[in-house]
């Protein structure tokens, strides 16, 4: 599957679009994260329980949206994009979507 954030893949031509793939997952923090993240807001500095977190739900966001395109059939995902959202105190949404193609 290839994946690109542009609105087409160089030296292929889209024969077919199939439609938005998306993928979501909603994460949450724990207590111990909340507890070292705290201290670190103290000093300064990357919170590092954080960053892994966010980056583990965007991988898996991303996996999600490649299996869905693969479900339709797509041979790409074009413009893909990432988005964040609240869902509840503590818990968030990543969203992956992107425009799924067949090449030719």
């Amino acid at each position: 599957m290839i994946l690109t954030n542009t609105e087409f893949v160089a030296n292929k031509t889209i024969s077919e679009t199939l439609g938005v793939a998306r993928g979501s997952t909603v994460r949450s923090r724990n207590i111990g994260r909340d507890i070292f993240a705290s201290l670190k807001n103290i000093v300064g500095g990357e919170i590092e329980e954080y960053t892994k977190l966010q980056a583990d739900a965007r991988e898996q966001a991303l996996q999600r949206m490649v299996a869905d395109a693969t479900q339709m059939g797509a041979d790409a995902v074009i413009n893909i994009r990432f988005t964040t959202s609240v869902v509840a105190q503590g818990a968030s949404e990543m969203l992956a979507y992107g425009t799924a193609v067949k090449l030719s």
